[in-house]
């Protein structure tokens, strides 16, 4: 299915996709936009492939196999993107950016940061839209049984490690969570979910979504995978991204996700509407309405 979303954006969908007929049309694609510019001065619609990928593993250009630490089922694909190894499947969102980096003004680090920017946008309001004081507590107390604190979930990129990454913060206690709500002044509840960097006593919970992009003459292809309501224990087999013991998460762990075999959560978030939250936000990125903020120290 495709869906124009501008004159110079366009969505198409893929289902239950086998990694490879993908990467191929993917590549395929770009050689395409990239041949109709040089030849012919053309400058087609840039493109945002959401994927459904059947499960496999997929080492990057330069990935080292000890990372793979237990062979399975699941088929290994050696692809031409950056990174080390990482897992796709079912119930995790997959976007492929094809864009045409110079018509948009961007460099490589641009491109990593709006897509960094906008999961941390999307994650960060679906946080704090859907999570119940009720939920933030047994998320503390799961965390430092011993405080009376609420504890914030927030999500944020890294310098040191592509990808975004959730954070705890427990600086408010139960009463000052309640006194906040009482007084109708929930800016401040929302203050770490819209920063661009962590509090300094936060704590990493673990990384919600993986990034790794091609660049060919300008034109960038592969993208972001961001955990929705996975299964995770695939990574138990690699080390994600190439970090040992790096603990993976998914949002359905922090906000209430509909189980699609269950038509009675009508209040929680569906797959199809974190889906398009966050093709919004890319579209908006790409049509200059949402600028680039400064990238975090840390």
């Amino acid at each position: 299915m495709t869906q124009h979303i501008s004159d110079t954006l366009i969505s198409k969908v893929f289902s239950s996709a086998d990694y490879n007929p993908t990467h191929d049309a993917m590549l395929k694609r770009s050689l395409e936009r990239i041949a109709l510019k040089k030849d012919q001065g053309l400058r087609t619609p840039d493109e945002l492939w959401i994927v459904d990928h059947n499960d496999v593993y997929t080492l990057g250009q330069a990935g080292k196999e000890e990372h793979i630490l237990q062979r399975t089922d699941t088929p290994i694909i050696k692809t031409d993107r950056g990174g080390q190894v990482t897992w796709h499947g079912h119930g995790q969102l997959v976007i492929y950016w094809l864009f045409d980096l110079h018509s948009l003004g961007w460099s490589v680090r641009n491109l990593v940061s709006h897509a960094e920017q906008a999961i941390e946008d999307v994650v960060n309001d679906c946080v704090a839209s859907q999570t119940s004081k009720s939920t933030k507590m047994a998320i503390s107390n799961r965390i430092n049984p011993t405080t009376n604190a609420i504890t914030t979930i927030s999500a944020h990129a890294r310098r040191d490690a592509p990808g975004v990454y959730l954070y705890a913060d427990n600086s408010l206690s139960d009463n000052a969570y309640d006194n906040a709500n009482n007084l109708n002044n929930t800016d401040s509840l929302d203050d770490d979910a819209t920063s661009n960097a962590p509090a300094d006593d936060a704590i990493m919970l673990g990384k919600i979504a993986s990034l790794g992009f091609k660049i060919k003459h300008g034109f960038s292809y592969h993208g972001i995978a961001l955990n929705l309501n996975c299964d995770l224990s695939a990574f138990n087999a690699i080390n994600p991204c190439g970090y040992a013991g790096m603990q993976m998460l998914r949002l359905a762990d922090f906000v209430a996700m509909q189980d699609p075999t269950d038509e009675q959560m009508r209040v929680a978030l569906s797959y199809e509407q974190v889906t398009q939250k966050l093709i919004d936000n890319i579209a908006q990125r790409h049509a200059g309405s949402i600028t680039l903020r400064p990238i975090a120290s840390k």
